[in-house]
């Protein structure tokens, strides 16, 4: 089996997704205001694939090292009930996560993009990362996206997870019907 079959085989099986912020949905730049207040940019893609992975039942978990306002704005706009700021010990949060559901480690993804998610990475079935994730991350997941951190990435892994689970092709095509019956 080639490592794309792998990674399809394995993404396949995920009922839950984690997501890093800083690096994943953002491009890991840190603004700060004169006050003081963190500002982030996320895309408008990774929001959109995170919400059809919600759609198709699949949970989502934001498990991120960070605390901030707009990480907490930008998951109340996606309907994330999952957020963990603040973890220092993202293995310990996601087992925990895991537990609540009644779910274990192999239905499990993560994307992390540096060093530090590598424990979390290895613990889940399902790994991933952004194109431009450390070096010793890209190397230890089962899917790099082509695009970057805060730029599609994570779009990227949604509908893969979401092909994978043959689940992409009909909702794409829902979205087709749509906007024929406009036309």
């Amino acid at each position: 089996m080639d490592s794309r079959s792998r990674a399809m085989h394995k993404a396949a099986k995920i009922a839950l997704m984690g997501f890093d912020v800083d690096g994943v949905l953002t491009d890991g730049t840190l603004y700060f205001s004169s006050a003081g207040d963190e500002i982030k940019a996320f895309s408008s893609l990774d929001g959109h694939g995170i919400k059809m992975l919600m759609a198709a039942g699949i949970h989502v978990a934001i498990i991120s090292g960070r605390s901030s306002r707009a990480l907490e704005l930008r998951a109340e706009n996606l309907g994330i009930r999952h957020l963990f700021m603040g973890a220092d010990d993202k293995p310990r949060v996601m087992s925990e996560l895991l537990a609540s559901l009644s779910l274990d480690f192999a239905r499990a993804g993560y994307m992390g993009d540096d060093v530090v998610d590598i424990p979390i990475l290895r613990a889940c079935g399902f790994a991933a990362t952004v194109a431009d994730g450390h070096e010793e991350v890209r190397r230890d997941v089962d899917f790099v996206s082509l695009r970057g951190g805060g730029k599609g990435g994570a779009r990227e892994v949604c509908d893969f997870i979401l092909d994978a689970q043959g689940r992409l092709a009909p909702m794409m095509a829902a979205y087709r019907q749509q906007s024929s019956a406009r036309s």
